[in-house]
């Protein structure tokens, strides 16, 4: 296994947008936007057939985006590496499993938005 490609099919998504504040034991704590966590919800049948997977990777993913709408492809980066690990599809994402993102970037495609997901691994 050197790599793993698939698609997710769906107007890419990030984090960082619209959270939202909560009391929790009387301490504020801050949530993800409804709109992430519909994403990641809808995300969930396009990882089914991904097996988890340990190493070290470069994680490239490509996302295009229903309009040009500046957005932060860290932010990006972060939605996607936060459901990998939350369907399992890889342990953890910190930097000694996701060591790199190289060749990862935001392009436009109104008709079809997505991101296009290829993991490679490292030695």
């Amino acid at each position: 296994m050197n790599e793993i490609k698939f698609t997710i099919p769906l107007n890419p998504v990030t984090k960082k947008n619209s959270q939202q504040i909560i009391l929790v034991g009387g301490r504020p704590r801050i949530i993800p936007s409804k709109k992430y966590k519909e994403y990641e919800r809808d995300c969930m049948p396009f990882l089914r057939h991904v097996d988890r997977i340990t190493g070290r990777f470069n994680v490239k993913a490509v996302y295009f985006m229903k309009t040009r709408r500046r957005v932060d492809l860290t932010n990006l980066h972060e939605a996607l590496h936060d459901i990998l690990v939350h369907y399992g599809v890889l342990e953890d994402d910190n930097c000694n499993i996701i060591y790199s993102t190289d060749g990862s970037y935001v392009d436009y495609d109104k008709d079809n938005p997505r991101t296009e997901v290829t993991i490679t691994y490292l030695n």
